[in-house]
């Protein structure tokens, strides 16, 4: 059995044949992965049944720095070639549709089911991956700037946006503040991007809530892109602002909080330069 290093077009063919896996995967459909290994494996390199596992499970870990869904069942393994996350952004740039498929829960039922979102703690020192599984993660990441790509995909972030303004509205009625849940109000919808939040909602108590959401389909350390001003205003309304993580989205959304000043959770790196003349 070989076991040299995987070529270029190995890697396609075994990056197309997870993805095919994958769509059934997302979309509830019965598939067999045996069955596609053993279609797979004439076409490769005189590979054994294992080493074709352990490449999707390395596939499974770039899609996990590239912030994108993998298959449950094959568990992320690291250390894998920068050839293959190549190979996974040539067939995402090929396959377009892909990073614009729409997620589920878009219809009104579909968001009352699932109203309210499970909230945990937001990722800390204390809970992070292997120091060598964070480094490969972050730097594919950066390489292909999976924070702007979640940007750009205006689709997703109106679906989070909604999901949210959904979870709020709930959340306040199950508190017994539904005078509260009918004042609540998506911002971004009705007025525009340039308020620095996206929902005006309210805690319990009747003090404002001002949620600024940022949403992935990625695991929760994926990183994500903040404004000048989404930034000003939440250190100018530090009681009020919140930034909501919403991850996970297109299969269970969850989501985590974090209060300002948000040095204290992430860090902060400029992207852009404004240039102005002398």
């Amino acid at each position: 059995m070989s076991n040299g290093a995987w070529t270029d077009e190995e890697n396609e063919l075994i990056v197309a044949d997870y993805f095919a896996m994958l769509a059934d995967d997302i979309s509830a459909r019965r598939y067999s992965k045996a069955e596609h290994r053993r279609a797979l494996l004439p076409l490769l390199n005189d590979r054994s049944e294992g080493s074709v596992e352990f490449k999707h499970q390395n596939i499974s870990a770039v899609l996990k720095g590239l912030g994108e869904d993998w298959i449950p069942g094959y568990k992320p393994a690291f250390n894998f070639q920068m050839t293959l996350a190549d190979a996974v952004a040539r067939w995402l740039a090929l396959n377009p549709a892909w990073l614009g498929r729409q997620p589920r829960l878009q219809t009104a039922a579909g968001l009352r089911e699932a109203a309210q979102i499970w909230i945990g703690p937001p990722p800390t020192l204390s809970n992070q991956p292997p120091p060598q599984e964070l480094d490969q993660m972050r730097h594919i990441a950066r390489k292909f700037d999976v924070a702007g790509r979640d940007e750009r995909n205006r689709a997703l972030g109106r679906a989070g946006e909604e999901r949210v303004l959904a979870h709020e509205r709930a959340s306040l009625r199950s508190a017994g503040r539904d005078d509260l849940a009918r004042k609540v109000r998506w911002v971004s919808e009705e007025d525009g991007d340039g308020a620095g939040y996206d929902i005006a909602s309210f805690a319990p108590d009747g003090l404002p809530r001002l949620i600024e959401v940022k949403t992935t389909n990625g695991w929760e350390r994926t990183p994500f892109h903040i404004t000048r001003n989404e930034l000003a205003v939440a250190e100018e309304r530090r009681s009020e602002w919140r930034l909501f993580r919403l991850w996970n989205f297109s299969r269970e959304p969850k989501a985590f909080e974090l209060h300002p000043p948000l040095d204290a959770h992430v860090s902060l790196t400029a992207t852009t330069f404004e240039a102005s003349f002398h």
